[in-house]
């Protein structure tokens, strides 16, 4: 979707799309008063004090009309400078534009826009007639407090979008509609997979039992493939002492991400923003030789970071998270070979989820800045040209991005395209040669003599919670058998005949620990029915008197209308197939 704030000529589009509408408000809504109206990368939007007037949508179509009006005039947009002095005589009456005007200083130059009978303040740039910016959407409207402060008067904000063509709106609000069928927020309620309530807390979601199946299902599924790769799994607490943090460096480099330290029996404690710290202590628990290595440490770990509560979004973007999270302790020997292994894990997860639209960046450091990064140039260029090497090996094609390495490290990033929106990072590996030596974690070579692991940070999944929120817009909530919640619904036609066989089916099912329910209601065929697909069950399960006399299952698929009649094993081998196939 793309960013209008980004794109030059549709922000100054946009910029003047928002003065257009201030007018047309005007002329509906003489008394009304204006605050700002600023590109934002959806589009615009201005915040309007109309008084004892509340914003409907009937009174959204009619600024829409008077808009389209005054686009039809062309007239052109004219830009004036005033000094301060003249700019408080002309907004005298405004008393959101005065006090924007008495912030700026005594000499200021200040520059305003006309298009016929309005005028605005304003920095500008903006297109040069009003009829430029006739293809347009009003698409929403809410409160807003003025300057963004509660105690201060609540004003209304009106959100709009402007294109050049007819065509690209079309095409823009149709994106914009696919984009709210694919919210994972709305389907995350319509689903009851999680809630959230601010009692609990902003960005803290809590999972309900749907949620919490597709939650375990995932986490059975990553822990198997890495215990078949020998990792080891631990269970370490979320918080740590501040001591901890400094030691690692975090509490330097990072602090800003985390949420503020608390005191108890004389000891300062934080909610940990990441695992590495209680991981390099398990480490460094036992005594090493270099035979024991690679050691690989994994865990679904709960972490807390900072989110400022206008990034929050969903299960996407939150502050409190389970990452699925891995460190692999590593002899400088072997860091290609298990560099390699991570990459290929990605590679194979990605494949068998079905997950296509991706890319690789290899995050490396600025070697002109001597602050953010670990001071070791050496250490650098040989950390950067191990990962190098590895995605040329594996011949795969990846972007360089310099100044987006962690501080102790490169790494790489795996971003993937969601259905709608921007793009972000899913998987990432990074490469860290400075947190082992920190904590003075070592291993003794097979020359006797105590030497520095080399440490992998790696997580496939990210965290379990956006790939949820990433996998559920993917899927338009569509889940795939293995992973959701219920897999067969099993309704039977009449209760009085079909309940008997079809509760047979049922138990069956759950003794294969196949998630299936009945739907035992006394309610008509039709409804039943029409829920179970509003439920986006993968499978539902009819069954009526020809297939109790014949011991049969006839079936839907979800989104079909055919209906197909097998034999009891039949069907079950037919979903176990697909649970097994991750379809």
């Amino acid at each position: 979707m793309i960013n209008i704030k980004e794109n030059e000529d549709l922000s100054k589009l946009n910029h003047s799309c928002a003065h257009l509408m201030a007018q047309a408000i005007k002329h509906l809504y003489p008394n009304a008063l204006f605050w700002v109206g600023p590109v934002i990368a959806e589009g615009f939007y201005y915040d309007v004090d109309l008084g004892d007037i509340t914003l409907t949508d009937e009174i959204l179509d009619n600024i829409s009309r008077e808009m389209k009006k005054i686009s039809k005039d062309g007239k052109r947009i004219v830009r004036h400078e005033i000094s301060k002095e003249e700019a408080l005589e002309m907004f005298k009456a405004d008393p959101y534009k005065i006090d924007l005007i008495e912030n700026l200083d005594k000499d200021a130059i200040i520059s305003c826009y006309t298009q016929g009978d309005f005028t605005d303040l304003c920095r500008g740039p903006h297109v040069e007639s009003v009829k430029e910016c006739k293809y347009f959407k009003l698409l929403k409207f809410s409160g807003a407090y003025y300057k963004g402060d509660s105690k201060n008067k609540m004003l209304q904000r009106i959100y709009g979008i402007c294109f050049r063509t007819e065509e690209e709106l079309n095409a823009h609000l149709k994106e914009l509609e696919e984009a709210k069928e694919r919210d994972h927020r709305k389907l995350g309620k319509d689903l009851e997979i999680f809630m959230t309530n601010d009692l609990v807390g902003k960005g803290l979601p809590m999972y309900l039992p749907n949620g919490y199946i597709i939650w375990e299902t995932l986490e059975n599924y990553i822990k198997g493939k890495e215990k078949k790769l020998g990792y080891q799994h631990v269970l370490t607490p979320p918080l740590g002492s501040v001591e901890l943090y400094k030691t690692s460096g975090h509490w330097e480099h990072y602090q800003e991400n985390m949420f503020p330290k608390m005191e108890v029996d004389g000891e300062e404690f934080v909610l940990r923003p990441m695992n590495c710290p209680h991981h390099m202590m398990i480490y460094e628990n036992s005594i090493h030789s270099y035979r024991d290595l690679p050691i690989r440490i994994g865990e679904i770990a709960r972490d807390c970071r900072y989110e400022a509560s206008g990034a929050l979004k969903g299960i996407e973007r939150v502050r409190s998270f389970c990452q699925n999270d891995a460190h692999l302790f590593v002899t400088p020997e072997q860091i290609e070979s298990e560099f390699s292994s991570v990459v290929n894990l990605i590679l194979e997860v990605y494949k068998e989820l079905h997950i296509t639209n991706y890319r690789f960046e290899l995050s490396l450091r600025d070697k002109e800045d001597k602050v953010k990064y670990h001071p070791d140039d050496a250490m650098w260029d040989k950390a950067e040209n191990m990962l190098r090497k590895v995605l040329d090996d594996l011949k795969i094609d990846y972007v360089e991005k310099i100044g987006e390495a962690a501080f102790y490290g490169p790494k790489l990033d795996v971003q993937v395209k969601p259905a709608v929106g921007n793009e972000y990072t899913l998987s990432t590996c990074q490469l860290d040669f400075c947190l082992p030596a920190k904590f003075n974690l070592t291993y003794v070579d097979a020359d006797g003599v105590k030497k520095t692991p080399v440490v992998l940070h790696r997580a496939v999944f990210g965290s379990i919670d956006r790939f949820i929120a990433y996998y559920l817009e993917e899927t338009k909530g569509v889940l795939p058998m293995w992973l959701a919640p219920v897999q067969i619904n099993i309704i039977p036609v009449n209760l009085e005949y079909h309940l008997d066989y079809a509760d047979k089916i049922y138990q069956k099912l759950k003794e294969l620990d196949i998630r299936s329910s009945l739907d035992g209601r006394n309610e008509k065929l039709g409804y039943r029915m029409r829920e179970s697909v509003m439920k986006k069950i993968p499978v539902t399960v009819i069954i009526g008197q020809k297939e109790v006399d014949e011991e049969t299952i006839s079936y839907r698929l979800y989104g079909t209308e055919e209906t197909t009649t097998v034999t009891v094993n039949e069907f079950i081998k037919y979903v176990q197939d697909r649970i097994n196939n991750k379809e």
